[in-house]
This record gives structure tokens, C-alpha cells and sequence, in this order.
């Protein structure tokens, strides 16, 4: 274990053995292709404990998935030829799938302010997807009650 300490507004860097940081909160910076070389030694994960330094980093990886999750929904969104609702609801899994995903890994590390920011944006598109659910779900039974009509 490497760890970089600020004491007396001196940087003191030291390598730790034998201390188990897995037991510590922190946003882990692995990388399976990267290997960071710190004195002589090859370090695969680096655990960020501080949450002033893990905040932009934190941000810019949460920002991406939310990025790439808004424009895949707003596509299933726009899409036309779904009459089975299916689109809807994979929308609706997968703003659930993201909000447990930001919830139980990175809400520690991101600012209110962000947190806001993403929720309005995901709460206009949740209450988008069960609109068109609903008229999908209505469009059946209207489709259902007038077959039976006429038998």
C-alpha cells in the first residue's frame, strides 16, 4: 500500500504494509489495462479516500454513464414502431438500474447539486415513458372492448 498524506503543509509519502484498506470507504481507480508505477512498484488499484479528491473523478465516470443512459432512453423514447410497450419499460429498468447504481456506489463522492441535476432530468423522462405505457396499455383495451363488441 503507497499512501499520500499532507501533514504540516509538508507531502509525506509512505508505503504501508500489512494495513487492510478494504475495509475502508473510498471510490476505487482500477483499471485492468493501466498499471501505475510508484516507487519501483506496480500498483493495479488505487482506493481515493478523500472525498474532495474523488469528487471529479467521481463526476466525470458518473456524468458519462448518464450521458450514454439519456441519449439510449430519449432513443427508445422516440421510437415508433413499439406497440407492445416494450420500450417504455426497458426505459423505466433502466433509470431504476441506474438511480440503485448511483445510490449504492457514488452518492457518497457526488455533490447535492449534481444529484439534483441528474433526478429532474430522470424524473421528466420516468414520467414520459409510464405516459406512453399508459396509452399503449389503453389503445389494447379499447382494441380488446370493441372486438368483443361486435362478435
Amino acid at each position: 500500500m503507497y499512501s499520500v498524506q499532507k501533514q504540516n503543509r509538508i507531502k509525506k509519502n509512505k508505503i504501508l504494509d500489512g494495513i487492510d484498506f478494504t475495509l475502508f470507504d473510498g471510490f476505487m481507480m482500477a483499471s485492468k489495462n493501466k498499471i501505475f508505477h510508484i516507487q519501483n512498484s506496480d500498483i493495479r488499484e488505487i482506493k481515493v479516500m478523500n472525498k474532495k479528491l474523488a469528487n471529479p473523478l467521481v463526476s466525470r465516470k458518473v456524468f458519462k454513464k448518464y450521458d450514454q443512459l439519456i441519449s439510449r432512453l430519449t432513443d427508445l423514447l422516440v421510437e415508433e414502431d413499439d406497440d407492445s410497450g416494450e420500450c417504455p419499460r426497458e426505459v423505466l429498468n433502466q433509470i431504476e438500474k441506474f438511480r440503485l447504481e448511483i445510490k449504492n456506489k457514488y452518492r457518497v463522492f457526488l455533490q447535492k447539486k449534481e444529484l439534483e441535476k441528474m433526478s429532474k432530468q430522470l424524473l421528466l423522462l420516468q414520467k414520459e415513458a409510464n405516459k406512453r405505457l399508459l396509452e399503449i396499455q389503453n389503445s389494447y383495451l379499447e382494441y380488446t372492448s370493441s372486438n368483443r363488441r361486435g362478435k
